[in-house]
């Protein structure tokens, strides 16, 4: 019988003086067995979740944003459900499609590597994309470094979950268009507005594609 253990992290990063609390599910396997990313561990996606207020900036514009991802991510049983694999990066990944009243209301998509692993959430609001929530986990050594592979390569450090550089961005739409984004390695201060169109071209396109990816599955089935 294989032998699997759950272990929760639940950590405080501090960058610029900006907090945010992350929670993090560690699945930790037997030393003989091979694994993949997706069992190591899995970034916990927003669950009852309140967006902070960084400053007075925007307040009544994203107030309604912030609402709507409050109530979407309180919700604990949907319609349904999709789950779809995707390629977008060289590990691979998972998205879901999350539904109510027959209308796609958020994806979770997952995106795992050797070095790194991301989440990021999409909310909908009147069927438009409204906010966007990303969490990047950037490892200190690659997932396989154990203490052999350290010796092995002259290295002083395993894999340390502890060690992982972790940036979130939270993203801010109004009527298609970007109008605010928050990274936790800025502090909350406004972007220009050359970098925002940047950022708005990105994350749609990511967007597009996880789009596309759902309506392939629904037309295989």
């Amino acid at each position: 019988m294989k032998l699997v253990y759950f272990i929760t992290f639940a950590f405080i990063i501090t960058n610029c003086n900006c907090k945010a609390q992350q929670n993090i599910y560690l699945v930790a396997k037997d030393s003989n067995e091979s694994f993949s990313p997706e069992d190591t561990f899995r970034v916990k996606e927003s669950e009852n979740e309140e967006d902070f207020v960084e400053n007075e900036y925007l307040i009544k514009d994203l107030e309604p944003i912030r609402k709507n991802f409050k109530r979407l991510n309180s919700i604990a049983k949907w319609d349904s459900v999709i789950v779809k694999d995707i390629w977008l990066s060289i590990e691979g990944g998972e998205a879901k499609y999350y539904y109510s009243k027959k209308k796609l209301r958020k994806i979770i998509a997952r995106y795992y590597g050797e070095t790194y692993q991301n989440l990021s959430e999409y909310y909908l609001l009147n069927n438009k994309l409204s906010f966007v929530f990303e969490k990047n986990y950037k490892y200190n050594r690659p997932l396989y470094y154990d203490s052999l592979v350290m010796k092995e390569n002259g290295d002083n450090e395993v894999w340390d979950l502890g060690k992982s550089e972790i940036t979130e961005t939270r993203s801010y739409f109004k009527n298609g268009k970007l109008i605010h984004q928050i990274s936790s390695q800025d502090c909350g201060a406004p972007f220009a507005a050359e970098y925002l169109l940047e950022e708005q071209k990105t994350i749609k396109e990511e967007f597009k594609e996880l789009l596309s990816a759902l309506i392939k599955k629904e037309e295989d089935n």
